[in-house]
C-alpha cells in the first residue's frame, strides 16, 4: 500500500477529490491510503492564525512555521520513513519518472502544501525535498500536491484497470502518445484510420510508433532531442505513412 497524508489549509480541496473515480476505488480496495490534516490544527491560539506579515516589508503573508513543522513532525510520526515534499516553484520539475521513484517510496509520501506568499524559510530543514509541477504559479499547493498525488497513484499494481495501458501513455520511452480513436468509425465526415480497423496488429504497432514519433518531433522537440533512436525508428521516420 502507498501511503499519502496531505497537510494543507483546506483540508476539502483534497478529499474531495481523493474520494472520486481511480483514487476513491483504490483507496477502497486498499490499494493506497490518504490522509488529509489541517495546518490550523497545530496553530496556537483561539483563532488558529497560520500566516503573519514578511519580515523586511512586502505584500501578501508568510505562513508561520510553528504549525507547519508541527503538523510535519506528527506526519513523520505517523509515518517514520515516509519522504516529505513541500510542493514549491523553486523545487525541480515533477516528471513521469519522478512519479515513478515516488511510487516505489515504501514509507509513504507527504505532500506539504503552501499558501500565500509561501512558507517561512526555516521549515525547509524539515522537509526532504521541495518538488514543481511547471514554471507557472498558483494560489496554493493543494493542486500541485493532487497532480503529484494522482501520477503516483496509479503506478502502483492494481490502481490502473488494465496494467498494460500505463506502459504506452505519454513519456514513457520519453514519447507523447499516439493518436487514440473509438466508434463511431466516422463522426461528422472524419473517418478513423483504416490501418486501425485492418486488423493486422503488426502494422498497427507501426502505425502507432510512428505517430508517436512525429508527434513528440513536431510538438514536443524538447523530448525529441533527448531520444536515441533506433535504426528501425531512423527508417519510421523516413518512411511515408501510406506506406506503412
Amino acid at each position: 500500500m502507498l501511503r499519502f497524508e496531505v497537510l494543507t489549509l483546506f483540508p476539502r480541496m483534497i478529499t474531495a477529490y481523493a474520494a472520486e473515480s481511480i483514487l476513491g476505488k483504490a483507496q477502497e480496495r486498499g490499494l493506497i491510503e490518504v490522509k488529509v490534516t489541517d495546518i490550523r490544527d497545530f496553530a496556537e491560539g483561539r483563532h488558529r492564525v497560520c500566516d503573519d506579515a514578511p519580515y523586511g516589508g512586502g505584500a501578501g503573508m508568510v505562513m508561520k512555521p510553528e504549525p507547519i513543522v508541527a503538523a510535519i513532525e506528527a506526519a513523520r510520526a505517523r509515518l517514520p520513513g515516509a519522504k516529505v515534499l513541500l510542493m514549491s516553484p523553486r523545487g525541480p520539475t515533477f516528471h513521469q519518472s519522478t512519479a515513478k521513484a515516488l511510487a516505489r517510496h515504501e514509507g509513504g509520501l507527504v505532500l506539504l502544501c503552501g499558501r500565500y506568499e509561501g512558507v517561512d524559510e526555516r521549515v525547509l530543514r524539515y522537509v526532504d525535498e521541495e518538488l514543481s509541477i511547471g514554471d507557472f504559479v498558483l494560489t496554493g499547493g493543494e493542486i500541485a500536491a493532487l497532480a503529484v498525488m494522482d501520477a503516483t497513484s496509479r503506478l502502483v499494481p492494481g490502481v490502473v484497470g488494465n496494467e498494460a495501458s500505463t506502459a504506452t501513455e505519454s513519456f514513457e520511452e520519453g514519447l507523447l502518445e499516439y493518436p487514440q480513436y473509438t466508434r463511431p468509425p466516422v463522426f461528422r465526415g472524419e473517418g478513423v484510420p483504416a490501418v486501425l480497423q485492418s486488423g493486422d496488429h503488426a502494422r498497427i504497432a507501426r502505425w502507432r510508433r510512428f505517430k508517436a514519433l512525429h508527434l513528440t518531433r513536431e510538438r514536443r522537440p524538447d523530448l525529441f532531442a533527448r531520444l536515441t533512436l533506433s535504426e528501425a525508428d531512423e527508417k519510421l521516420l523516413s518512411t511515408p505513412e501510406e506506406d506503412l
